[in-house]
């Protein structure tokens, strides 16, 4: 069918609030180009918003999905597990820098993995309360929406979210939120919102991720390390958007050395193929009875097979090298643009998670959600797939695979460039 049979089956079938505003629909896809109904091709700067940090389609990945439907697609590995799941849960113990021997859960998306956390940290605490921060995004759910630092279009037209979730600052000294100010947001919140005595966890991300891809100080991670071990409360990484490379290490905490609790992670886990994590240490993840975790497609065997290949290809293909070398490519073109353009301000990068801010002063660090805009609709048009987000919807954030090749990507910065000038 073409785009636009396409589409008007989606305007007539498709609720508005899941339709995409896109245009084009999906046809095929290898690595960073995507092809849609009408043989148009698209560099993805996207990934399926982090989810393809090794490509579309990685022929590993391919290779063992396709193995395992000749095998079982599905039994409910509550009913009867298989090798797969247990295979997952003892590889990502040993990559996961929690706190002690790791135990594992899996779940099929990133709010199911937080929503688990938050039960986990509950029952092992006996705490009702959850600290998160301004910024942060942790998914759909109801209690992950209650969770997210930002209310538009997350929290928008769906009533009052659940209790006992509060919120802290989150440090971006770019938007006059020192360090210093967020740790006393957060003692603030303990003293006047969530006693310490009825907090469970403080849940972060260690760069933000819909908030605009800022990267939390090393010094901040290890306040909250310190305030948490003091007060007895849990610290949960978020990694959901920041791990699996993306940052030039597996997760983006083990740039600070902090060691977390429990952490979550989805997205880049499977390579496009729907599976989440909980990992923590084993009296946390043990402290609900039997039966309390899980859930009908949880850990699905197809799922695994891609996790187990994921990991496999990063162990065999230098993929974090790549994710430093990719940051730094993408760290210099950003600084000759922001010498360049009057609106181009903030470059910023941790390995190959990279952004910079649309502003309409830079004295001022005016955020400009407008300009941002149009320039991810310019690159549409003009053949590149490329998201803004951040707390001001000025952020101009990259998530394309990590395995993109060098001219793909060259001609995806140059369209960039071009559509810049555009906006001159």
């Amino acid at each position: 069918m073409s785009n636009a049979e396409l589409n008007e089956l989606k305007r007539k079938y498709v609720a508005n609030g899941a339709a995409s505003p896109a245009t084009a629909f999906a046809d095929h896809a290898e690595n960073a180009e995507i092809w849609d109904a009408d043989g148009n091709r698209f560099i993805d700067f996207a990934g399926g918003i982090g989810v393809l940090n090794i490509g579309h389609r990685h022929p590993k990945v391919v290779a063992a999905v396709k193995a395992q439907l000749d095998k079982a697609m599905h039994t409910c590995q509550t009913v009867m597990p298989y090798e797969g799941y247990v295979r997952v849960a003892e590889r990502l113990s040993h990559l996961v820098p929690v706190r002690g021997h790791a135990k594992v859960m899996l779940a099929n998306s990133g709010a199911e993995a937080l929503e688990n956390a938050v039960k986990i940290a509950r029952a092992a605490t006996g705490r009702p309360n959850i600290i998160c921060f301004d910024g942060g995004y942790h998914g759909r759910t109801f209690f992950t929406m209650a969770m997210n630092g930002k209310v538009a279009p997350y929290q928008t037209d769906f009533g009052p979210m659940p209790g006992t979730v509060f919120r802290a600052p989150y440090p971006v000294d770019y938007h006059g939120i020192s360090e210093d100010e967020a740790i006393r947001g957060l003692m603030m919140a303990l003293k006047t919102d969530a006693g310490p005595s009825n907090t469970a966890a403080i849940i972060l991300e260690p760069v933000l991720g819909e908030g605009g891809f800022y990267p939390a100080p090393t010094t901040f991670l290890e306040r909250i390390r310190a305030i948490c071990d003091e007060l007895g409360i849990l610290m949960i990484i978020d990694e959901v958007q920041s791990g699996f490379g993306r940052t030039g290490k597996m997760f983006a905490i083990e740039h600070s050395g902090v060691e977390p609790d429990i952490m979550t992670m989805a997205k880049s886990m499977a390579d496009g193929m729907p599976i989440s994590a909980v990992v923590g240490t084993d009296r946390l993840m043990d402290a609900s009875g039997p039966n309390s975790l899980g859930g009908t497609y949880t850990g699905s065997p197809t799922a695994c097979a891609a996790a187990l290949a994921v990991m496999d290809v990063f162990e065999e293909e230098n993929i974090l090298e790549r994710s430093r070398a990719l940051g730094e490519n993408l760290s210099k073109r950003f600084k000759q643009w922001q010498a360049r353009y009057a609106f181009v301000d903030n470059v910023r990068h941790m390995g190959a998670m990279a952004a910079f801010e649309m502003v309409s002063d830079k004295n001022t660090r005016t955020p400009d959600a407008e300009l941002a805009g149009a320039l991810c609709r310019k690159a549409r048009e003009e053949g590149l797939i490329l998201l803004s987000c951040g707390m001001y919807g000025n952020t101009i954030r990259f998530l394309m695979p990590i395995t993109i090749e060098d001219d793909v990507l060259n001609e995806g910065l140059d369209i960039i460039e071009s559509c810049l000038e555009s906006l001159i």
